[in-house]
């Protein structure tokens, strides 16, 4: 997962792979994708929110990110701007030492991608991705531990 994401300048930390800046008073995100030779890679800007809830007891943690154009951001030579990106993402304990989550996810990497390139990752991709996920959850205490 962390070996797709790019460092960008935009960034005050140099070790920052992933950064927020704030934007009248709006946090956006920035975030620069590396995408196989000899595809272009593709950035995004948007802003993401955050709700903790209980429903019936439970306690249910729902992450909402979406798109943001800003000025203040210019697209970068080479960089596909991503325009049009919507992620909704629902997590949940499930009563013992896992998480249940739910995730619709949707962007338009814009550009030409050709076929054999969807194709894998449908096939491949989203599942790399997921099995990443739940290796970075199981990982997240050791994370915070080495973090400080």
């Amino acid at each position: 997962w962390t070996n797709m994401v790019k460092f960008s300048s935009f960034s005050k930390d140099p070790g920052c792979k992933l950064h927020e800046k704030d934007y009248s008073g709006q946090k956006a995100i920035y975030w620069e994708v590396k995408y196989p030779f000899p595809l272009s890679n593709r950035d995004y800007v948007y802003v993401r929110e955050r709700k903790d809830l209980e429903v019936n007891g439970r306690k249910i943690w729902v992450v909402l990110a979406k798109s943001l154009a800003v000025s203040q951001c210019p697209e970068k030579a080479g960089v596909i701007r991503v325009k049009d990106y919507k992620q909704s993402l629902a997590l949940e304990s499930d009563g013992a030492n896992g998480t249940k989550v739910f995730m619709n996810y949707f962007d338009n990497p814009g550009g030409k991608i050709p076929p054999w390139l969807v194709n894998w990752a449908a096939k491949s991709g989203v599942p790399a991705f997921l099995t990443d996920m739940q290796k970075a959850c199981n990982n997240y205490v050791k994370y915070c531990k080495n973090k400080k």
